[in-house]
């Protein structure tokens, strides 16, 4: 029977005859200059022989104008097996997670009671022994829980709120806490210095100092070693090996201390660096028992157009107790570890200045970049990560974090007072028995004790150290 028909001459009709296995006929008029002859549509339907189990289900299938549709994918005759035979649970599964909650909740002296043994007779010596080692210090308990927490288990490349990985909106939280601290610690402008708390050491910070701002090659004056620097400023033994990676890559030619008092010779000092014109001159080092003269190096660092960089990981702690005077005054960039004086974890730190350049440079960066603006916070940043370094160590960070707040306390402020006049002490009982200490005293935490006078040298320094055990 016709369904439908208008009169626009186009016609679709459909007829059935009341059989079942009749074909329904598709019949479509047009007044288009072609014409479609009326096509058969068949539905087959299934038929039902009395045998289920052999029966394998046809496709259903349309043909339009003579062509085969398939719309419908062809079924598997084999049926699938039972799902719940499929996921059956392993009879063994319940003992191993078992052994592996077992392992994973041991503690130390469980898991492995050898090295536990040795650990515990490390801190029994550390708590009887005495080390006059200016590189040291105790940390307190509040840092040692944060080192080892679960902070350890995350992985936070980039910077807090630009991440490589998900997961990480409390780790932004913690380093954006360290970050604040650090400047409070040592009373600094946001809006004039940035920070960056995730080098591993301040060998590796300093490092990413000179991957920011120097390309191979270029120079760089730090004090020598043998005067009381750090090799990581760049040393050659006498015999012209390169020792750090800061002498392999780049040029240094070392500054040094008069060999009669043991002070700095800032004359010499600058005209070694007029001469020489290096792109980083770096005060500071890693035994020198007097004060810095920030002051001189920032007309030296001018005057032979440098970066002026201070390395004060020895003295941070006195800094931010405001016990010997601040490089903040006078540097552009100031490095630390975090485990000096500052008694925080093992690490170190990057401080940048930002905004408008307050001087002007005589000579631009390597790059060739000359503006008004001071552009170290990127450079440095993106040498810590992903320059130098991989991930930070969040646990590393928190721990900082806990001992910037620490610093910023009147109990540290009498804490730094008295590690100085303990120094002057010993420093006043030794000159008092005829020893010879270099520049005559100390105006910080440590002092070197000139054993020349005695016929020793460093050559024979393994057999003199002393332990002293009370």
């Amino acid at each position: 029977m016709d369904l439908f028909h208008t009169k626009s001459g186009l016609s679709l009709g459909f007829t059935k005859s009341s059989i079942a296995d009749d074909p329904i006929s598709l019949q479509m008029d047009t007044t288009f200059r072609f014409s479609v002859s009326p096509v058969p549509l068949q539905l087959f339907e299934e038929k039902d022989d009395g045998h289920r189990e052999n029966r394998i289900e046809r496709d259903e299938e349309i043909r339009i104008w003579g062509q085969s549709m398939c719309v419908k994918r062809q079924r598997d005759p084999k049926p699938l097996p039972n799902p719940c035979k499929r996921f059956a649970p392993d009879p063994g599964l319940d003992q191993r997670r078992a052994a592996v909650r077992s392992w994973g909740n041991q503690r130390l002296q469980e898991a492995d009671p050898e090295l536990s043994e040795i650990m515990s007779k490390e801190k029994q010596r550390q708590f009887l022994g005495i080390e006059l080692i200016a590189s040291e210090n105790f940390v307190c308990r509040a840092v040692m829980e944060a080192l080892g927490s679960h902070l350890t288990n995350k992985y936070s490349e980039g910077m807090p709120g630009a991440r490589y990985y998900t997961g990480n909106h409390f780790i932004d939280q913690i380093e954006s806490l360290c970050q604040d601290r650090a400047l409070a610690a040592f009373n600094l402008d946001s809006d004039k210095w940035g920070v960056n708390v995730q080098p591993y050491s301040c060998t590796s910070a300093n490092f990413a100092v000179y991957t920011a701002l120097l390309l191979p090659g270029d120079r760089m004056m730090g004090l020598d070693s043998p005067s009381g620097g750090h090799m990581s400023h760049g040393w050659y033994m006498p015999s012209g090996k390169k020792v750090s990676a800061a002498s392999i890559f780049f040029e240094s030619f070392p500054y040094k201390v008069n060999p009669q008092t043991g002070f700095i010779d800032y004359n010499k000092l600058e005209e070694k660096a007029l001469d020489y014109r290096p792109k980083i001159l770096i005060c500071g080092g890693s035994s020198y028992p007097r004060e810095w003269d920030y002051a001189r190096f920032r007309q030296i660092a001018d005057r032979c157009g440098a970066v002026l960089m201070c390395d004060m990981a020895h003295i941070s702690g006195l800094v931010a107790a405001k016990e010997c005077a601040s490089p903040f005054d006078y540097c552009d960039i100031v490095t630390s570890t975090t485990h000096k004086s500052l008694r925080g974890p093992r690490g170190g730190i990057i401080f940048y200045r930002r905004g408008a350049k307050s001087r002007k440079q005589g000579m631009c960066l390597s790059n060739g970049d000359c503006t008004d603006q001071l552009d170290f916070e990127e450079k440095i940043n993106f040498a810590v990560h992903a320059s130098l370094q991989g991930g930070p160590h969040n646990n590393h960070i928190a721990a900082l974090a806990i001992a910037l707040k620490q610093v910023t306390t009147p109990e540290y402020k009498a804490y730094m007072q008295q590690v100085k006049k303990n120094a002057q002490a010993l420093a006043s009982a030794l000159l008092k028995r005829k020893c010879k200490l270099v520049t005559g005293g100390t105006d910080n935490h440590l002092l070197l004790w000139d054993l020349t006078t005695l016929g020793l040298t460093g050559a024979c320094s393994k057999s003199q150290i002393l332990f002293i055990y009370v």
